[in-house]
């Protein structure tokens, strides 16, 4: 493997006069969902709208749909209830194939494995022959992929997308990865993370007479790539990336070439691994790996610029180089349990802060359940070290989307009833030990707390696998604002108060720091804090 500095590369940046520009490119199996806009403001919008799209031979297709309306007795409710934005959101997850005949199934499979780190969409390019192949669509991987479209994927070369939008926001347009034309040659690009300098990198590309197709801050980049005056394609992602401020871990297609950046502070988890028959593969987490048969190599590295071709594996390093801030939560809560993160088994973490929780806070108790699936794992470390048996007390369905209909006459808590179900033989008539992976509004939390008593419960202790949340997050999680979160406007004891529990205690962050030793500096705990290691923008916007 090469590796070469910036610094050495920089020289062979020239200037250009060539005016820049892209062109967004149609698609394969295009879906008409790009920048719809209602004909009447004043009235609900369609599902889908007529659009027309110009291809680069200014053909011009018209596609469109009539309205839709449900026509029920039941009320269609989506987004209305605390209980599904009660938990924090992953935004994306990322993977890369090269070098396999069949790269856009392996891609397809690394996304089934990343599928928690975002559920409203997902999307695949391939390269075959210099031909970029291109499929996107809204919804889980396996609705947006099937036999016959991965059979439109050809080449040995894949990059792959899956994404957890903000409300309102998971249009098609928005679902990566983003596929351009640039001045230089085509582009394709999916990202994890995301920019705390966004709004102000917009604004000033959009005073040059940039036009943005999407509001995914995503698309900063290939502006920046466009209007870069560096000498070739590579040059200008480089160029690009050391303008935007804040959490990526990227994957780009170019000229049959495989590049991957993370960003110089390390915040999102980026892996690479190798098949047996020496193809390479790249994904947000080592699950997806595990799924391909891919074998862990190594980290990317933060700041790390990793390109594949042809003549094999060559890296070098963005500048300037940035203290490590890996994201806390991931071993917290995004993560899957099967996942080794910044070198760490996420298993073994949350097992040791349940065990932490069980010494530095406990309670006499009869039972140790979980809030399913995150609060598990360190339930089971709980209920180890406080000698107590682990149970499945609250039953998860998995089943339920983020719009469900509700019957004209209200059931109680019918959000967390839909997705949770109490085991009474479990419950009824003990002291229970409920062990959560995070607290956010508490919305939840007090529902699951009445939930559990309405069972039978005579005691309900919560124990928080993660410190109080006080600060948002603008680094690739979708987080309330600051001023929802209840452990913000709450101390502990109130917030006890209302959640309804009969005691509440979280895990001390001094004791999360001590566990993790010499490792402990190289983690970002903003959300913890206040204190972030890349300042947002006065008015960040998270995307």
């Amino acid at each position: 493997m090469a590796t070469t500095n910036l610094s050495s590369v920089r020289s062979s940046i020239t200037s250009s006069t060539q005016n820049p520009h892209y062109t967004f490119k149609t698609p394969v199996l295009v879906k008409p969902l790009l920048n719809l806009k209602p004909a009447n403001p004043s009235s609900s919008p369609p599902l889908c709208q007529s659009l027309s799209i110009t291809n680069q031979t200014q053909k011009r297709f018209n596609l469109s749909c009539k309205n839709q309306k449900p026509t029920s007795d039941f009320t269609i409710a989506a987004n209305q209830d605390d209980d599904f934005d009660d938990k924090l959101r992953e935004e994306c997850g990322v993977a890369g194939i090269y070098g396999d005949p069949e790269a856009s199934r392996l891609c397809y499979l690394a996304l089934h494995a990343l599928q928690h780190r975002g559920q409203e969409g997902a999307g695949i390019v391939t390269v075959d022959q210099s031909e970029f192949k291109y499929i996107r669509g809204v919804g889980l991987v396996s609705e947006v992929f099937n036999e016959s479209n991965l059979n439109q994927l050809p080449g040995d070369l894949a990059i792959g997308h899956v994404r957890y939008s903000t409300a309102g926001a998971s249009m098609l347009q928005n679902v990566q990865p983003f596929f351009v034309d640039c001045k230089f040659d085509k582009v394709a690009v999916a990202h994890n993370g995301n920019f705390v300098n966004y709004s102000s990198l917009r604004a000033k590309l959009e005073e040059t007479g940039a036009i943005f197709n999407s509001s995914s801050d995503t698309e900063v980049v290939l502006h920046l790539i466009a209007h870069s005056k560096a000498s070739n394609l590579l040059l200008s992602i480089v160029d690009a990336c050391e303008q935007v401020k804040g959490a990526y871990s990227l994957v780009f297609v170019i000229e049959e070439k495989l590049v991957v950046v993370r960003d110089p502070h390390g915040f999102r988890p980026l892996v690479m691994g190798r098949r047996s028959n020496g193809s390479y593969a790249f994904a947000s987490e080592t699950c997806a790996l595990d799924l391909i048969e891919a074998t862990y190599e190594r980290e990317v590295h933060p700041g790390e610029v990793i390109v594949v071709d042809k003549d094999g594996l060559q890296s070098f390093y963005l500048t300037p180089q940035f203290e490590r801030r890996a994201c806390i939560f991931e071993h917290i809560y995004f993560s899957q349990p099967n996942s080794v993160v910044f070198g760490r088994s996420v298993y073994q973490s949350r097992r040791e802060f349940g065990e932490i929780l069980a010494t530095e806070a406990p309670v006499d108790c009869d039972v140790v359940i979980a809030v399913p699936d995150s609060g598990v794992v360190a339930a089971l470390g709980y209920a180890a070290k406080a000698g107590v048996p682990f149970e499945q007390g609250l039953i998860r369905s998995h089943y339920v989307g983020r719009t469900f209909i509700e019957p004209t006459q209200k059931i109680r808590d019918f959000g967390v009833k839909l997705k949770l179900a109490p085991v009474r033989g479990v419950i009824e008539g003990k002291r229970v030990v409920v062990v959560d992976d995070s607290i956010v509004r508490g919305t939840t939390s007090s529902k699951i707390v009445r939930l559990l008593k309405e069972a039978g419960a005579t005691e309900v202790h919560m124990r928080i696998a993660s410190p109080p949340m006080v600060a948002s997050c603008y680094y690739g999680v979708d987080t309330p604002n600051a001023e929802e979160l209840i452990s913000k406007r709450l101390s502990i004891e109130e917030t006890r108060k209302y959640i309804g529990c009969d005691s509440l205690a979280f895990l001390p962050f001094d004791s999360l720091k001590k566990l993790l030793k010499e490792d402990s500096s190289g983690f970002c705990y903003a959300c913890f804090t206040g204190n972030y290691p890349v300042p947002p923008e006065r008015k960040a916007v998270k995307v």
